[in-house]
């Protein structure tokens, strides 16, 4: 291990139909998928460098016989299997306990029989959790929960979003906690314990920028990519710099968009940094990446659960 510090890496492996979902384009309903090219791509990368990480998955995805066998292929390289709901609604905050507990068990099972692995790890779709959420995890023997991103942007990020969508009525309404508050970035960077009727839940967080809590993952780098690229490894640089200087172990997030170019998935062409293509793309992961690992050892979002266990052990627990 690099110098005995070490940080996690996970994808989302979001499809293209829950993007339209979110986004109201009707079209979602057909299920339009590019599973079948993102994950061997992002295999392939992975294992080249020798990575093994978290990948959440949406039990939707799973549930499809089409998806199986690529899916299956993630656990069989060893990596680490989430749970990202069935859905993949980042609307979990109008959901009542028994629909929570009805949508994370729907994931489990589908993600059992497509991948063989058992989830033990969360993260909500949009970064949505609960108090609902934590109780519905610690009841269902979760070790830990990975859905917040400190950051104060979310409102900007959502009202970006709602500008350039056209969503009216309940649609946007479902959405309007979409990307979080304000007092999302008041939460903490390193990793905490949920309090859940007297028992603790480990959270992860998306690590953003200490200090400023302005976003690091690689979603957002390509966003910078492709409007000022000569700032992308200063922007890194920094943010490694301000995680060694406050001691944070980064928790850093991959989505499937990081994988494809625009001209693979035209519908999308909405998203930031849609104009690179996937070779423009795989080039800038890479020197993040490499970046990281000359500084921290990438282990799996659960590794780095079961390591800041230890050092929370009879620590204050706090509620959502």
């Amino acid at each position: 291990m690099t110098n005995g510090r070490y940080a996690s890496l996970s994808l989302d492996l979001d499809d293209e139909w829950s993007y339209r979902k979110t986004r109201g384009d009707a079209a979602w309903s057909e299920y339009p998928s590019y599973i079948a090219t993102v994950v061997p791509r992002a295999l392939e990368l992975l294992g080249r460098r020798g990575l093994r990480i978290t990948w959440f998955l949406v039990g939707q995805d799973a549930a499809f016989e089409r998806n199986h066998a690529t899916l299956r292929s993630i656990a069989e390289r060893g990596h680490e299997i989430g749970n990202h709901s069935f859905h993949h609604e980042p609307w979990l905050h109008l959901y009542d306990e028994a629909a929570l507990d009805a949508e994370i068990a729907r994931a489990e099972e589908a993600i059992l029989l497509a991948t063989g692995a058992r989830t033990a790890g969360f993260r909500g779709p949009g970064y949505s959790v609960t108090q609902a959420v934590v109780d519905v995890l610690v009841r269902r023997g979760y070790q830990y929960d990975a859905s917040t991103l400190p950051t104060f942007i979310g409102p900007l990020a959502r009202a970006y979003y709602f500008a350039t969508s056209g969503l009216r009525g309940k649609e946007r309404q479902q959405r309007d906690a979409l990307f979080g508050s304000v007092k999302d970035g008041l939460r903490p960077l390193h990793p905490y314990q949920w309090e859940s009727a007297g028992s603790a839940l480990i959270e992860i967080p998306v690590t953003t920028m200490p200090l400023l809590r302005i976003p690091i993952h690689v979603s957002y780098l390509l966003f910078l990519a492709e409007r000022a690229p000569a700032l992308v490894m200063p922007y890194v640089e920094t943010a490694l710099a301000l995680c060694a200087a406050t001691k944070t172990a980064p928790s850093l997030l991959l989505h499937p968009l990081d994988f494809l170019g625009g001209d693979e998935v035209p519908a999308l062409a909405f998203f930031p940094a849609m104009s690179l293509s996937a070779e423009q793309k795989l080039r800038w992961l890479e020197r993040v990446l490499q970046r990281y690992e000359s500084r921290y050892t990438f282990v799996t979002v659960g590794e780095h659960a079961e390591r800041a266990r230890a050092g929370l052990a009879g620590s204050a627990t706090v509620t959502v």
